[in-house]
């Protein structure tokens, strides 16, 4: 997996990449209440607002981690959104995209430079 500075992780599905939170991240917003979610089709360029996520502390966006176009959500993200904090690495999901270029994900940080990050 990798991750953004913004707490975001990505993991490569085929020719996909599959985008979430990290536990550090749901662990800060605190319980998730409600999660808007981008529409399929959807040509996104990175640093574009894609998810809307509202928890009992606070609303927050989440950012494009690349360019390219939304091919799938997780609807059941939108249905329970209490999902993002039992499981944000797993389940939770937000969104699979398409990226332009796949050799983008080597700017971002592994594991252990996001380790570092968060302390």
């Amino acid at each position: 997996m990798k991750y953004t500075e913004d707490h975001e992780w990505l993991r490569v599905e085929g020719d996909l990449v599959v985008v979430g939170i990290t536990a550090h991240a749901s662990e800060q917003l605190g319980d998730v209440v409600f999660v808007e979610l981008p529409d399929v089709g959807t040509t996104v360029s990175k640093g574009d607002e894609v998810v809307v996520i509202e928890s009992v502390k606070a609303a927050s966006e989440i950012a494009a981690p690349l360019d390219g176009e939304i091919v799938e959500v997780n609807p059941e993200v939108a249905d329970n959104p209490g999902s993002v904090n039992e499981d944000p690495t797993g389940a939770a999901w937000f969104f699979k995209m398409k990226v332009a270029d796949l050799a983008a994900l080597d700017g971002l940080l592994d594991e252990a430079a996001y380790n570092a990050l968060i302390g």
